[in-house]
């Protein structure tokens, strides 16, 4: 059997977005994946479904697998002929012992690849506004252990010089030394006044610092109950957050939000929550599945040249049914002199992007208002197709044929309940989530059946948002209170509301 490839990868410092493009691609090919438990979990979401996770995590006094093992695992699944991505939080030759298992690796004869992550030596002062070398102020910067092996005979930190620096010195890993650290400078020169800042948790949304001085910044991390993961800076820069701090000042700065819609679609609303701050936790509560039989559907699109008009009421109503047009040899050609309608934007652009112009977008997305807008555009006898859900209600059929048009309603997609763990929702509720997001009825419905009716107190303390009133009726009526609803029911509105909810 032909070895495999080992990549050692650095996955940044908290932030998944800092993974770097090489290590991403790494992680999307790898058969088998083995992560640290400072690698965000949200990078496993690109890897492939079948791949083989292996969490090989270490906090202080508790290791999932020791060193020695991590490193014959490798080998283990290289010998399998495996392509093996190693996920080591920050840099995996910054105090990652990246360098240990290359050796274990060579030693073998496996071929390996050393992927650089962004050390949070760098980055996670970044993010709290510290840069770690300024102009007039710090010239250089040192990267420093602050928690040696154990088992080392002789002590490598030389506190003597380290306290001759001027330049800004960065502990990773010191939060349990910090007395060491501090008495140490100052008993070899340093002064006691010297600027410090502990950070914990740099680059996520439960990030969070405490400043003072060589002398105080002990109590301060006891007072503020700061722990590992931290990392700890030393020197005057730290000043410069008072004026440089970003990262904090965003909207939804340590907010958590759990985004239920389909694990397609979710990436979109889960950025926007990233992009102001915000910590997105998705767990799909519907997924997309193909009607059980497309003899209805294949009968309409045959006979599509039947048709005046075709309302598009979705997203996936547009995907599914263009993949149906396809597998059929069909393509828009076909549509020649056919009006089409789309209840909203985002329907609208996958349209678009089809090169398809549009006849209609109503400015409120919703049924009622289409209907609306389309009595004087839909003549009497035209005949319209609505590719939709199987579940989607009906208001607009009923509504046009009042206005004297003949409704063909097929369903080019299900949308079902996905697998879902109950536990695994009830555990995630419980990390502190802030708000829940719902984008249609269903999210809803099924959110409240995976959950379960007995467990209905966890939400409790919980804020819900909602993409409209269509969604916000239906959460109503299963009994929850809406404390967000969109105006404008798109993704869009729906950020722009959990924003201003959370800054007035």
């Amino acid at each position: 059997m032909q070895l495999g490839k080992v990549f050692l990868i650095g996955a940044g410092p908290g932030d998944y977005q800092l993974i770097t493009l090489k290590g991403l691609n790494c992680i999307k090919r790898a058969d088998v994946i083995l992560y640290d438990r400072l690698a965000s979990p949200m990078l496993l979401k690109f890897a492939k479904e079948d791949v083989e996770l292996i969490y090989v995590g270490k906090a202080p006094n508790n290791h999932a697998y020791t060193q020695d093992e991590i490193n014959e695992l490798l080998v283990k699944k290289a010998k399998e002929g495996k392509v093996v991505a190693r996920l080591k939080g920050g840099d995996p030759l910054v105090f990652g012992r990246g360098g240990e298992e290359a050796s274990r690796l060579r030693e073998e004869g496996i071929k390996f690849e050393m992927v650089p992550g962004i050390t949070s030596s760098i980055s996670v002062p970044a993010y709290a506004g510290i840069p770690v070398t300024h102009r007039n102020v710090s010239s250089s910067f040192h990267v420093i252990t602050g928690h040696e092996d154990p088992t080392k005979k002789e002590k490598v930190v030389d506190y003597k010089a380290l306290a001759k620096v001027e330049g800004t010195l960065i502990f990773l890993m010191g939060i349990n030394n910090l007395k060491k650290i501090c008495t140490s400078l100052i008993a070899f020169g340093q002064s006691k006044d010297r600027p410090v800042a502990v950070i914990m948790r740099g680059t996520t949304t439960k990030q969070r610092m405490v400043k003072g001085t060589l002398e105080n910044i002990e109590q301060k991390v006891m007072e503020n109950n700061i722990k590992n993961p931290s990392i700890i800076i030393v020197g005057e820069v730290v000043d410069l957050s008072d004026t440089l701090h970003w990262f904090e000042d965003k909207a939804l700065f340590g907010k958590r939000v759990l985004v239920t819609r389909t694990r397609q679609q979710a990436s979109k609303l889960s950025q926007k929550i990233e992009e102001l701050g915000g910590q997105a936790i998705e767990f799909p509560t519907i997924k997309i599945e193909p009607p059980k039989n497309y003899e209805e559907v294949d009968d309409a699109i045959h006979n599509i040249k039947d048709y005046n008009w075709i309302i598009f009421t979705s997203v996936n109503g547009v995907e599914s049914f263009f993949n149906r047009m396809r597998k059929l040899s069909l393509d828009i050609r076909d549509l020649y002199g056919i009006k089409i309608c789309a209840i909203g934007p985002a329907t609208k652009k996958v349209l678009e992007d089809r090169g398809l112009c549009i006849e209609y977008v109503p400015e409120i997305y919703r049924a009622e208002e289409m209907i609306e807008g389309l009595k004087d555009k839909i003549k009497k006898d035209d005949r319209i197709l609505l590719p939709r859900a199987d579940i989607a209600r009906y208001l607009l059929i009923e509504g046009l044929e009042a206005i004297g048009a003949h409704v063909k309603n097929i369903h080019m997609y299900r949308t079902v309940i996905p697998e879902s763990d109950r536990a695994k929702l009830i555990a995630t509720l419980n990390e502190d989530i802030d708000m829940i997001t719902f984008t249609s009825s269903s999210t809803v419905k099924n959110f409240m059946q995976i959950l379960g009716e007995e467990n209905r107190v966890i939400l409790e303390g919980k804020k819900i948002a909602v993409i409209g009133p269509i969604t916000g009726d239906t959460a109503r009526e299963l009994g929850l209170k809406c404390d967000v609803e969109a105006k404008d029911f798109t993704i869009d509105g729906l950020v722009q509301e959990i924003e201003n909810y959370y800054n007035v």
